[in-house]
């Protein structure tokens, strides 16, 4: 199945169903960046969220979640995780990790059960919101709102498990 289609999200909604995850979802025109999608759903009540997909130098993934407002350290990073030399994994890893593209990086890559991510990462402000979280569902046209606790039962359903980081 091709990630980035309107099948793709509607294959992630059926599993969110089959895991009896309640969310909600704003259908909009093809949002490219952070700012395109947060404008889409201005007014809804949820944290805006980034997606990092970042490699270290033994070629390990991880998969980091944050507020979009802040700005990742990697310094900081690396020292809470112990990875080494970490910087953002480059557009073809991400493809054929998660099987997706810049602008619809999300946890729900993680289906795809990519055998090189070693880590999945929270940051902790975001999991201790009681306000839903914001993705996008496996394809641009859509903005996903769900509970912090309902994405960890989707990513722990994959096989992962989600660590929180004060960053």
């Amino acid at each position: 199945m091709l990630m980035g289609s309107e099948e793709a999200c509607q294959a992630l909604l059926k599993q969110l169903d089959d895991l009896n995850i309640s969310y909600q979802m704003v259908d909009h025109p093809a949002a490219d960046t952070i700012e395109e999608a947060d404008a889409y759903i201005s007014g809804k009540g949820g944290v805006a969220t980034k997606t990092m997909f970042l490699k270290d130098k033994h070629k390990r993934f991880y998969v980091l979640v944050m507020d979009d407002n802040k700005r990742l350290d990697f310094k900081e990073f690396q020292e809470l995780t112990g990875a080494k030399r970490v910087s953002m994994a480059k557009d073809a890893d991400t493809t054929a990790q998660l099987g997706l593209v810049p602008g619809i990086i999300s946890p729900f890559g993680l289906a795809k059960h990519p055998q090189d991510v070693v880590g999945v990462y929270f940051d902790q402000d975001m999991l201790d919101e009681q306000i839903p979280l914001t993705f996008h569902p496996n394809v641009n046209t859509h903005t996903i709102f769900l509970s912090a606790a309902d994405l960890q039962k989707f990513i722990e359903a994959q096989g992962y498990q989600v660590q929180a980081l004060a960053l």
